[in-house]
């Protein structure tokens, strides 16, 4: 009998190890390949000028991927919008705030409970689209939701006009039928399996219209 609780233990400490192995790879993926510099963005970023940055950076997305409760896929999905709009830079300061903005949104991913949130990524042709949206559906309580936008813009602008956010505030069987708080847009969200779908007649709201992809 304790032969085989020791053999359980065992393959249960292996389980636990080749997971970590596998996250912890999965992180390192994420990160900037300083080894192929094809592009002047990267260049920059691998710079020593970012050294101390980057490695906090990649501290972040580990502990994010060993810990977060949210999908892999979003975190994966997300590194690639950020890696875009990195890539854009043109400007010290621009690189600065995106590296800044991607290490809090992995220590967001990490930190609260993702499971009461969910997250849509704006998709065109069943890929990510070219002017990232990201849509996040948050269950305050039993009662209330809340529903937050940001679409994101050129990351060179003045840090203020970098995105534009979606605000609403509604409850679970009155989520189809949202106004947005910050500029009274209104917005009919149609919900589908794998999918949600945003329509609006209103003219100056066009830009959080499409087709958003589900992570769960």
């Amino acid at each position: 009998m304790r032969s085989k609780k020791v053999i359980n233990l065992v393959k249960m400490m292996s389980s636990a190890l080749g997971l970590g192995y596998l996250l912890t790879s999965l992180a390192f993926a994420q990160e900037i390949n300083c080894s192929h510099q094809k592009s002047t963005a990267l260049k920059t970023v691998c710079s020593s000028a970012f050294q101390a940055q980057k490695q906090k950076l990649e501290a972040q997305a580990i502990t994010a991927y060993m810990v977060t409760d949210a999908p892999l896929r979003l975190l994966q999905d997300t590194h690639v919008i950020w890696l875009r709009q990195l890539q854009r830079c043109k400007y010290q300061s621009c690189f600065q705030q995106q590296i800044d903005l991607r290490t809090d949104q992995l220590n967001f991913f990490a930190s609260l409970n993702q499971s009461l949130t969910q997250h849509y990524l704006k998709v065109e042709n069943g890929e990510l689209a070219q002017k990232p949206i990201h849509i996040q559906i948050h269950r305050l309580n039993k009662n209330n939701i809340k529903i937050e936008g940001i679409a994101y813009l050129n990351p060179n602008n003045k840090l203020e006009k970098q995105n534009l956010s979606l605000l609403a505030y509604s409850t679970p069987a009155q989520k189809s039928d949202i106004i947005d708080n910050n500029n009274d847009c209104k917005y009919h969200f149609k919900y589908s399996k794998a999918y949600l779908s945003v329509s609006s007649d209103q003219k100056g709201c066009e830009i959080f219209l499409g087709t958003y992809r589900l992570y769960d």
